[in-house]
C-alpha cells in the first residue's frame, strides 16, 4: 500500500493546489476522501479503459457529492489523464473542469452538485447495465454525510434493494461536518448502519476512512463475496484531512486557500513526487445480452378514425405498446400511475424494459436520465402535478444530456381533470417545462397528434415533454397527417377572420367549438392547434399577424408560463393584440365542463372574447 500512500500526498497537492489557483472550489471536502477514493482507483478495484470512456463494460463513477471535484480531477491527473497545467486551470472559463462535475469532462457520465441526486442516477446506469451484460460493471457513488438528509437518498436505497441492485456501491463520506454546522447524525455510524440495513443493504463499515488497510479490505469484500443487495461502505472520515489547521475544522467548506496558507499546507504534507502516476486496470470484456436491432424509421399506427373518442394519455399508452416492437431499447417508468397513463398492457408485455418506480418522483426521474446515459430511451410518466416536486431533477438532467433521447410525461394537466380537484390539477407543469433550456414541448390535442409525436420524439435526441389529457377527445387528424418538432396547425381560417384563436391540447377542442357557433353567426375566426409549444412557430404566428390584429390564446394552465406568455413573446414587434384566457381562479372541484366554465377556457368564454373584440372594432 506504499505506492498508494505516495499518490495520496499527490492527490492532496493537487486537490489544494488547483482550488487556491481559481481562488474558489471545496479542498476540505475533497481531503477527506482521498484515501477511500485512492483505494478504489489504484488498488485495482476501479476497472477502466482511459483510451475509451465509452467502454461499455468500464466501471462507473458518481461523485453525488459533487463539490468535490478537485478530488475526481486530482485523480485523473494522477492516472495521466490530465496535466498539471490543466487541474490548474479548474474552474475556469475554457477549462471542462468545473466547479461541480458535468460530461464536458468526458470522463464524467452525469453531472452532479444539486445534492441527493447521484445514488438515483448510479440506479439508473445500474439498470440499464444490466439490461445490456450478463455480468455488469460496477456502479460506485460517493456521498457526503450532509447530502442523506435529502429524501431523495432514502427513495433511491428503497427501490435498489427493491431491484436488487447488487452491482451499485454507495461510498458515505462520513466527515461529521456539513456546509455551516455539523451534520444531524456526526459520526453516529450505528445510525447510518440501521438506516441503510432497514431499507435492504449490505453494510460494509471502516472506522477509520484514512487507514489504507482497511479500505482496501472493506473493497476486497465487494469483490471476493458477492450479494445480492446494494453495497454501502460506511466510512468514518475528517473533513480536511492532510492539513493540521483544516482537520475538523467548521467554517472551511467552499474555501480555497490563501497562497500563504497554501505553502504552509504543503510543507505540512511533505515532499511531492510529481511523477508518481496510479494505475487503473481496464475491464474485461464480458457477455452482452444479445438485443434485436432497434428500428426508428417506419411505424404502423393504430387505425384511428375521425371523430373517435380516445384519450391522449390512452394513446399514449397505445402507442408505447407499438413502438416497443421495433425500438428495442425503449425503456418505460411509472410512478404508481400505470393503470391511469395506459402502461399496464406494456409491463405485461415487456415486464424487463418497465421498471415501477412507486411514488417518488425524483427518484424516477434521476434513475430515467441514468438509464438515458446507457443508451436507453426512457418514458417516465406521472401526473403533470407531481412532477414539479421533481423540477430540480428535470433541471438538472439539462447538464447531464449530451446525446441523448429523455422523454418526461405528464398527464391528467389542466382543470380539465375534474372531481379530483386543484392538487391533483397540473398548471404549472408547461411553466416548468419551457424553463429548461434544451427543452422541446408537446401538447397534442387528439390520438393522431400524440402517436405522431411520440415517433418524432425516439427519432430525436435530446429533452422531450409531452402533455397529454385525462378525458377523452375527438379524434381530429388523419391517420397520415405530419408533425414536427417546432409546428403548428391552422384548422381554420378565411379571408375574414375577425380573430386567431391560439390553443393546444383540451382547449382546442373548445376553440373548435366556438368556431362552428360563432360560424353559425356570420363570425369568422382562425383557429390554431400550437401541439408544438416550444420551439413555437414563430414565422408561421407572424405570417398571421401580418392579417389579423387581433390574437386569443386560451390554455389550461396558469397565465404565468405558459402557451400565452410564449406567444406574447414572439408577437411582441408584431402590430397585434394578445388577449390570454387561462385559469385565472383557485380551481376546486367539479365537472370538467363546469371548471372549464368557471375558468373561463371553455367555447362560450372564447365566444364571448370573440364578441367583444367584434363591439370594439
Amino acid at each position: 500500500m506504499l505506492i498508494i500512500g505516495l499518490e495520496n500526498t499527490l492527490l492532496r497537492f493537487a486537490i489544494l493546489s488547483s482550488t487556491t489557483a481559481a481562488s474558489s472550489g471545496h479542498p476540505t471536502s475533497s481531503l477527506s476522501a482521498v484515501e477511500l477514493a485512492a483505494v478504489l482507483f489504484f488498488a485495482g478495484f476501479f476497472k477502466y479503459d482511459l483510451k475509451n470512456p465509452k467502454n461499455i463494460f468500464n466501471d462507473r463513477i458518481i461523485f453525488s457529492k459533487g463539490h468535490a471535484a478537485p478530488l475526481l480531477y486530482a485523480l485523473y491527473y494522477v492516472a495521466g489523464i490530465l496535466t498539471y497545467q490543466e487541474i490548474l486551470n479548474l474552474r475556469k472559463f475554457d477549462s471542462v473542469l468545473e466547479g461541480h462535475p458535468t460530461p464536458r469532462f468526458p470522463f464524467i457520465d452525469v453531472a452532479t452538485g444539486s445534492l441527493g441526486q447521484g445514488l438515483s442516477l448510479g440506479i439508473g446506469i445500474a439498470l440499464g447495465l444490466r439490461l445490456k451484460i450478463k455480468k455488469q460493471p460496477n456502479v460506485f457513488v460517493f456521498l457526503g454525510d450532509s447530502e442523506v438528509a435529502e429524501g431523495q437518498i432514502w427513495e433511491a436505497a428503497e427501490i435498489a434493494s427493491y431491484y436488487k441492485i447488487n452491482n451499485l456501491i454507495g461510498i458515505l463520506d462520513m466527515n461529521r461536518l456539513g456546509q455551516s454546522t455539523e451534520t444531524m447524525t456526526g459520526w453516529d455510524e450505528k445510525t447510518y448502519r440501521a438506516r441503510f440495513s432497514s431499507f435492504g443493504w449490505r453494510i460494509i463499515n471502516i472506522d477509520d476512512g484514512h487507514n489504507l488497510e482497511k479500505i482496501y479490505r472493506a473493497f476486497k469484500i465487494i469483490k471476493e463475496k458477492p450479494t445480492n443487495k446494494p453495497t454501502i461502505i460506511i466510512a468514518k472520515t475528517i473533513k480536511g484531512k492532510g492539513v493540521s489547521f483544516l482537520e475538523d475544522k467548521v467554517g472551511w467548506h467552499g474555501k480555497a486557500l490563501s497562497p500563504d496558507l497554501l505553502d504552509k499546507a504543503l510543507k505540512e504534507i511533505g515532499d511531492v513526487n510529481k511523477n508518481i502516476r496510479g494505475k487503473i486496470n481496464p475491464p474485461q470484456a464480458s457477455q452482452l445480452i444479445e438485443m434485436r436491432r432497434s428500428s426508428t424509421k417506419t411505424f404502423y399506427f393504430p387505425p384511428y378514425a375521425l371523430h373517435d373518442l380516445v384519450a391522449t394519455r390512452e394513446a399514449y399508452g397505445q402507442t408505447l405498446l407499438i413502438l416497443a416492437e421495433k425500438v428495442v431499447n425503449l425503456i418505460v417508468l411509472d410512478a404508481e400511475v400505470f393503470n391511469s397513463e395506459y402502461e399496464e398492457e406494456f409491463s405485461k408485455k415487456y415486464p424487463h424494459r418497465f421498471f415501477q418506480m412507486f411514488i417518488a418522483e425524483q427518484n424516477l426521474i434521476s434513475t430515467a436520465l441514468g438509464l438515458a446515459k446507457t443508451g436507453f430511451i426512457p418514458f417516465s410518466a406521472t401526473f403533470a402535478a407531481f412532477l414539479t416536486r421533481a423540477f430540480d431533477q428535470l433541471r438538472m438532467s439539462q447538464y447531464s444530456l449530451t446525446n441523448e433521447t429523455f422523454i418526461i410525461v405528464g398527464s391528467h394537466a389542466g382543470v380539465s381533470i375534474g372531481q379530483d380537484g386543484p392538487s391533483q390539477m397540473g398548471l404549472e407543469d408547461l411553466s416548468m417545462a419551457r424553463s429548461i433550456l434544451p427543452s422541446i414541448v408537446f401538447y397534442p390535442c387528439d390520438a393522431v397528434s400524440t402517436c405522431k409525436i411520440m415517433q418524432i420524439m425516439i427519432q430525436n435526441k435530446g429533452f422531450f415533454y409531452l402533455r397529454t389529457t385525462r378525458g377523452k377527445t375527438p379524434v381530429i387528424y388523419p391517420n397520415n397527417e405530419k408533425f414536427k418538432i417546432g409546428g403548428l396547425k391552422i384548422l381554420k381560417q378565411s379571408r375574414k377572420d375577425r380573430a386567431v384563436v391560439i390553443a393546444a391540447g383540451i382547449t382546442l377542442h373548445e376553440a373548435l367549438k366556438a368556431y362552428e357557433k360563432l360560424k353559425k353567426k356570420g363570425i369568422n375566426i382562425a383557429v390554431v392547434d400550437l401541439y408544438c409549444v416550444k420551439p413555437i412557430d414563430a414565422d408561421a404566428l407572424k405570417k398571421l399577424a401580418k392579417r389579423v390584429r387581433q390574437f386569443i390564446v386560451v390554455e389550461d394552465h396558469y397565465p404565468c408560463g405558459g402557451i400565452g406568455e410564449a406567444v406574447k413573446a414572439v408577437l411582441s414587434n408584431e402590430k397585434v393584440v394578445v388577449h390570454h384566457l387561462a385559469v385565472n381562479k383557485i380551481p376546486r372541484s367539479g365537472s370538467p365542463a363546469e371548471l372549464l366554465r368557471f375558468e373561463e377556457i371553455d367555447d362560450q368564454a372564447i365566444m364571448k372574447k370573440v364578441n367583444q373584440l367584434a363591439n370594439v372594432q
